[in-house]
């Protein structure tokens, strides 16, 4: 604690600095798996990126003590060694802690735990004014639930307490083929309602097909079954396993017998960063674009250019993201068929990512911040829809199409998770979040100098543009790297210049479980 003490001390007195000139100041983490670009000046930024540490795991408790900056693998792999892992795991292992709690993240067990910040029980920040506080569910709850979607608008997260639970060995997933929308969102509510059910999630290949993933905890594994993996260089990508079970329900006429089923039994960690290979699915636009053969040769030479550490950084660099569209939604259940509906003929991106979202905050006090709307006993459950790919147009086209979605999940009383482009005006913004609340929040914090919420996730097209055509010299270097395949080779360089790549090289390497256990014991317990 005496190095943690050392660092939260440093930042609370640039912090204080930063409040006496009323002098607005952004947060550096040192990563980011936002589509948004990190930004990182050192005249106006807090530099958190040295608070990426374990500090303690309490097996007895079942807590765990955690800097913000620790990244999901590293957190699933210190707790596994007590034979833990926290309820909510986000699905890609460069996720952060503190960037679960303060974007509102959530999974496939979401459906029962809720998102990521239900299950944090306190946190230590960094007030506006350079005090260093603790709040939450019984402290400063107004603080720790605005916290919780402020995306550090309220003050510097430099502390967290994590829930955690027994874990297992495997989790038996089973693959079930559901035929359009209404049967998907019927399989999908049915498993939720199975106490048993750990995990539950979907992928949507096309207006009728879907496949249903339930999941369960479990350390036996049948005799004669082999374990599949998702996390080695030569196993399939997850989204490679699921079209291969579709393609082998449909073709053996299994999917019209209700209760037939795949099973798979995935070792813990495979499950919870499944879909790290391939960033889900969207690694498949880069061999689009490359124009480069998609089957098993190729993704096993490529494979540690296909993780998604290595592919955020490869897309802030390109600019390619400004093309695509990339974005989590959320709608009410009854809303669920009418929203893919839309989305078909609309967008007519495919795969979806389906994800059962429990949003409704237990605790009484919780009523606060941007989404206080969460303490409501009567608010509904969510379908998380994942949207993620290409555009076709120009950019404005392609901001077009966002702004769409934006109208509709709202006109549907649905919401979009801010991790990425917000393409609202003010008014709209403020319309679909408690601008009240977290208003009221920052001033008895002494937040105002701070930039908002909307000024941290707004794309300034206006800005963009003016920045882009601001001079000859500026036009034709924008024109230049927008030409194939110039764009994806500066993000390729990106990736490679930043090392990512190798780590995930050497991760691919299938390791005896007496490297893994060595490895293990060698990672530092304390910081």
């Amino acid at each position: 604690m005496e190095a943690h003490d050392a660092v939260v001390s440093s930042i609370s007195s640039r912090v204080k600095h930063f409040h006496q000139l009323q002098k607005p100041f952004r947060i550096y983490h040192g990563a980011t798996n936002s589509t948004r670009r990190s930004h990182r000046s050192s005249e106006n930024t807090i530099d958190t990126s040295q608070l990426n540490h374990v500090l303690a795991v309490d097996a007895a408790a079942k807590t765990a003590v955690v800097e913000p900056n620790v990244p999901m693998d590293l957190l699933v792999t210190e707790t596994l060694r007590h034979g833990l892992v926290p309820p909510v795991v986000m699905e890609l292992p460069g996720i952060t802690v503190g960037g679960g709690f303060s974007g509102t993240s959530g999974e496939s067990s979401s459906f029962r735990y809720g998102a990521f910040d239900a299950n944090i029980n306190w946190i230590e920040i960094v007030l506006p004014d350079g005090e260093v506080v603790r709040a939450s569910k019984t402290e400063r709850q107004d603080l720790f639930w605005g916290a919780a979607s402020a995306f550090g608008t309220l003050g510097v997260v430099t502390l967290l307490e994590v829930q955690l639970k027994e874990a297992k060995k495997y989790v038996q997933l089973e693959y079930s083929l559901a035929s359009g929308p209404a049967a998907m969102l019927k399989r999908v509510q049915k498993a939720c309602d199975v106490p048993e059910n750990d995990y539950v999630d979907a992928i949507v290949f096309s207006m009728d097909t879907a496949v249903v993933c339930t999941g369960r905890l479990t350390d036996g594994l049948p005799t004669g079954t082999k374990p599949v993996g998702f996390l080695g260089r030569s196993d399939p990508w997850f989204y490679t396993r699921a079209k291969e079970v579709v393609e082998r329900l449909k073709t053996t006429g299994l999917g019209n017998v209700k209760e037939m089923l795949v099973t798979d039994f995935v070792p813990l960690e495979d499950y919870l960063f499944r879909y790290d290979r391939g960033g889900f699915w969207t690694a498949v636009y880069a061999y689009r674009y490359f124009i480069t053969p998609f089957n098993r040769i190729t993704r096993y030479l490529l494979d540690s250019f296909m993780h998604a550490r290595v592919m955020y950084r490869a897309v802030h660099k390109s600019g390619l993201a400004d093309y695509y569209m990339v974005q989590d939604v959320g709608v009410p259940y009854d809303k669920v068929v009418e929203f893919q509906d839309w989305l078909d003929k609309e967008l007519h991106i495919y795969p979806l990512w389906i994800c059962p979202l429990r949003i409704r905050r237990d605790d009484p006090d919780s009523g606060h911040g941007l989404h206080s709307e969460f303490a409501k006993p009567d608010v509904p459950d969510l379908m998380n829809f994942g949207v993620w790919g290409g555009v076709k147009g120009n950019r404005r086209q392609v901001i077009e199409k966002n702004r769409a979605l934006e109208r509709k999940v709202q006109e549907l009383n649905g919401k979009k998770w801010l991790y990425a482009h917000a393409y609202y005006t003010e008014e709209e913004f403020w319309s679909h979040y408690d601008r009240t609340s977290y208003d009221a929040l920052r001033k008895k914090y002494k937040a105002e100098y701070l930039p908002s919420v909307y000024d941290k996730v707004k794309v300034d097209v206006e800005g963009e543009e003016r920045a882009r055509n601001a001079t000859w010299k500026t036009r034709s270097s924008a024109a230049f790297w927008d030409l194939w395949p110039l764009a994806g080779l500066r993000g390729f360089y990106s990736a490679v210049k930043g090392g990512d790549y190798l780590l995930q090289k050497e991760k691919g390497k299938k390791k005896s479980p007496e490297t893994v256990a060595a490895a293990a014991e060698a990672t530092p317990k304390t910081n």
